[in-house]
């Protein structure tokens, strides 16, 4: 045998590999075969490419790739392909024959290449490095693909919308958003999804597998992008700016949104009222309305709600919590928007306006109670009288005249009262208040009525008139 072969194998070792090369054989006699292929000439030349071979059948395999000839067919998909080599390791697709394995992770390979890259994985080699960065990779074929990044190159054309892509597994992934192709399903829910990290993305969903644990707070997480976005609420990076007003967002999601405030882009339609919306979260919230959906449920009451912000809110008043202070007053309140229609009571800002008076209201629903009273409309009836109201707190105090309802009561002599106007103005006999006062004389009184019939004395208005001695 050949020194130079003999220097090559490592007894050590179940595999001996080719100086000249580096490929890797498990049986000694095939790397003497192989090792003959650098000793002999390239007498065999292509006469197309002329690319030069040792061996006369590596050329006519070689010659397969100019005509195209796919003379070998699979027995049980009718496949063809050029070598029969190809073949075979095609077969093994079939039968899941997986002939080759790892000595460190007993892990199994259909082929043996396969194997030859995946050893690469526990000596960490990277023998291909890019001529421009120097940056090494495990394969080949890697490298080729990264060196695309520097040249912008994108071979891959999309045969429906002409994007381009710089390797061919991203165009293939890209076409399954024009075919809506889901090859891959989760085993538990049966879901599909267009590409194998989705799937594993969306295992975790089940297992509850958060992978990804953040370096400050150890909060963690099932998707590595979501760690990234959480990141930025510790940094305050906000790397996506928006082209008109130039705010910042921390998230591109974000700003897509954030840009249809902009064009008033509504994307996202309700099939059955053809509602328009800017957010696919908006929507499915709206479709609730239309199925009386309430997933999310109280712990303590069991009452359920169609929004989980609806629930966090209404959970708030089992424990009184009140997050959202007053900067003026420092009156504390359980939501975010009751903080700021009171924030109004202090500016006096009024950003709702009436189309037909112009009387401006702090509050949305304030207006629409408003333009009531220029269209008449009672909405609100009562079931045993009939009588229509504008309001429904005015119904629900109408209510009680006839049940005798009276759920306010006085803390001082336990008097009931059916409106809680009625009980603030009983208060002021027990504690003498008097906050209405005549602007002619200065006399006060505790009701607003009393000030009206008090003024009349000054101005000898005389509005009840007797018909009989008319």
């Amino acid at each position: 045998m050949d020194k130079n072969v003999e220097n090559v194998i490592q007894p050590n070792k179940k595999y001996f590999t080719c100086d000249n090369c580096g490929e890797i054989f498990y049986q000694k006699l095939l790397l003497e075969i192989h090792f003959q292929t650098h000793k002999k000439g390239k007498s065999y030349s292509c006469y197309v490419c002329h690319k030069g071979f040792s061996q006369k059948n590596n050329l006519n395999r070689h010659l397969r790739t100019h005509t195209n000839e796919k003379s070998f067919s699979c027995d049980v998909c009718h496949k063809g392909f050029s070598q029969k080599e190809n073949l075979n390791q095609h077969l093994r697709t079939h039968t899941n024959e997986k002939p080759f394995s790892c000595d460190v992770c007993l892990k199994g390979f259909s082929q043996k290449q396969n194997l030859n890259q995946h050893l690469r994985t526990h000596t960490n080699e990277k023998p291909f490095s890019c001529d421009v960065c120097l940056k090494g990779f495990s394969l080949k074929s890697v490298l080729h693909c990264h060196f695309r990044t520097h040249t912008n190159e994108k071979p891959f054309i999309c045969d429906v919308c002409h994007k381009g892509f710089s390797r061919k597994s991203n165009l293939k992934k890209h076409l399954r958003t024009h075919t809506n192709e889901k090859p891959f399903s989760c085993d538990v829910c049966h879901r599909g999804f267009p590409q194998k990290s989705h799937l594993n993305r969306h295992l975790r969903t089940h297992t509850n597998e958060k992978p990804f644990s953040c370096d400050v707070c150890q909060k963690g997480f099932s998707q590595k992008e979501n760690l990234n976005q959480h990141l930025r609420t510790h940094t305050n990076e906000k790397p996506f700016s928006c082209d008109v007003c130039l705010k910042g967002f921390s998230q591109k999601q974000n700003l897509n949104q954030h840009l249809r405030t902009h064009t008033n882009e509504k994307p996202f339609s309700c099939d059955v009222c053809l509602k328009g919306f800017s957010q696919k979260q908006n929507l499915n919230q709206h479709l609730r309305t239309h199925t009386n959906e309430k997933p999310f449920s109280c712990d303590v009451c069991l009452k359920g709600f169609s929004l989980k912000s609806v629930l966090h809110c209404h959970f708030r008043t089992h424990t009184n919590e009140k997050p959202f202070i007053c900067d003026v007053c420092h009156k504390g309140f359980s939501r975010k928007s009751n903080l700021k229609k009171h924030l109004r009571t202090h500016t006096n800002e009024k950003p709702f306006s009436c189309d037909v008076c112009h009387r401006g209201f702090p509050q949305k629903s304030h207006l629409n109670q408003h333009l009531r009273t220029h269209t008449n409309e009672k909405p609100f009836s009562c079931d045993m009288c009939h009588k229509g109201f504008s309001r429904k707190t005015n119904l629900n105090r109408h209510l009680r005249t006839h049940t005798n309802e009276k759920p306010f009561s006085c803390d001082v002599c336990h008097r009931g009262f059916s409106q809680k106007v009625s009980l603030n103005r009983h208060l002021r006999t027990h504690t003498n208040e008097k906050p209405f006062s005549c602007d002619v004389c200065h006399k006060s009184f505790s009701q607003e009525s009393h000030l009206n019939r008090h003024l009349r004395t000054h101005t000898k208005e005389k509005p009840f008139s007797f018909d009989v001695c008319l």
